[in-house]
């Protein structure tokens, strides 16, 4: 592997800050510099990530331990060069790229796999800009300080979940190893976007129509209807209701759900704009909901499905929830693209095609990095094998004039 410590730092031009809270950083820089990288998320602005510590759903108790890392101007004190949120992590939970097998090497090794390190969004499997910086060479030496921080607290390892191409481009620059990870995502039709749903329908394979058809008619023929609400439209009762079936969700798969109500309070006081709540509904009554986030700028137009939960079960309820009602507002407000969220081969059957979603990763023990070396060497190849056997079951027909 190549050194970890090859970016451009002979002659540094810039201060290094290490803080334990992005309270170290005001808000309007932060998210002035989160602005100007490829795919700014509203998961990694300002309001997102302190929310997760405040409401004490990502803190050191929990397992996630914020070091805020920046670089700044030596000849111009207040700009903001470079920024990431490193955790130092006691777990692997809520990070869904999945090291528990190398975890457990090290374990019979006699070796500490914890603490390790992530640059991530807890929780949040939302591929994005990760290392905040104001070109190329600052995005390198953001992660070769990362690197240094990790090296001198002695932590196994430094892992980069759901990067942005440009946080990867780095990565590999400085000899991190490369992982791949499959998501599935909906695309608006270009260059003439979607004109409705039955547009969209018309344009996949008679199998996948029928079923999309019978899917939504049992959702019809239940009596369950949907409202939507957006930002500051969405009322205190619903993120009450929202939260209580976000609960029931997890509570039902045998877990206490990672975020808190608080979190969420605190989502709809300081970025309701980047929110929007479908509500099942029967004779007024609601039974189910699901929370879309949005990125809305000149140039995307992004949903991202991120929650859902029922207080009722109604066959094919989730499946409306979760993707025919985002999908038919995605086309009626032109957005470009839905992310439906880490893994889920049954989305393909709802038109969300496979994408790589890559991730990063250091091993500070060299005899475990060689082996990792050679193990991600042959699961990127049967990632590859498996993106191209997904694309062959395409749900869109082979001629579109059909």
């Amino acid at each position: 592997m190549e050194s970890v410590m090859s970016a451009n730092q002979s002659l540094k031009d810039y201060r290094i800050e290490v803080a334990d809270s992005l309270a170290a950083i005001p808000a309007p820089t932060w998210n002035a510099l989160l602005a100007r990288q490829s795919v700014p998320t509203p998961f990694m602005r300002h309001e997102y990530l302190s929310a997760l510590t405040t409401s004490q759903s990502a803190t050191p108790a929990t397992g996630w331990k914020p070091q805020v890392l920046s670089l700044w101007d030596d000849s111009s004190p207040e700009t903001l060069l470079a920024a990431c949120v490193v955790y130092l992590k006691t777990h692997s939970y809520g990070e869904y790229v999945f090291d528990w097998a190398w975890a457990r090497a090290y374990q019979e090794h006699g070796l500490p796999y914890y603490p390790k390190a992530v640059i991530a969004v807890p929780y949040t499997p939302v591929p994005g800009s990760r290392l905040l910086a104001t070109d190329a060479v600052r995005r390198e030496q953001l992660l070769a300080e990362a690197l240094a921080l990790c090296q001198a607290q002695e932590v196994s390892s430094l892992h980069l979940l759901f990067g942005s191409a440009e946080d990867q481009v780095a990565s590999q620059s400085l000899g991190l190893m490369s992982r791949h990870t499959v998501q599935f995502h909906w695309l608006n039709r270009q260059p003439m976007p979607y004109l409705d749903f039955e547009d969209f329908l018309g344009t996949l394979n008679q199998e996948k129509r029928k079923k999309i058809r019978q899917e939504r008619r049992k959702v019809v023929e239940a009596g369950v209807g949907f409202r939507w609400a957006r930002g500051r439209d969405i009322s205190p009762e619903d993120w009450a209701f929202f939260y209580a079936c976000y609960e029931r969700t997890y509570l039902e798969h045998g877990n206490a759900p990672y975020l808190s109500p608080d979190f969420f309070a605190a989502q709809a006081s300081a970025q309701p704009e980047s929110w929007l709540l479908f509500i099942a509904e029967r004779d007024g009554k609601p039974l189910a909901s699901s929370l879309i986030g949005l990125l809305e700028t000149e140039s995307s137009q992004v949903a991202y499905g991120r929650y859902w939960g029922a207080l009722e079960r109604v066959d094919c309820l989730h499946f409306e929830a979760c993707y025919y009602q985002p999908l038919a507002w995605c086309m009626a407000h032109q957005f470009d693209r839905f992310e439906g969220g880490a893994q889920g081969e049954h989305k393909m059957a709802r038109a969300l095609m496979p994408v790589n979603t890559p991730s990063a990763h250091w091993l500070a023990h060299p005899a475990f990095a060689e082996a990792v070396s050679r193990f991600l060497d042959r699961e990127t190849e049967g990632v590859s094998q498996y993106l191209s056997h997904l694309n062959e079951r395409s749900p869109f027909k082979q001629n579109p004039g059909t």
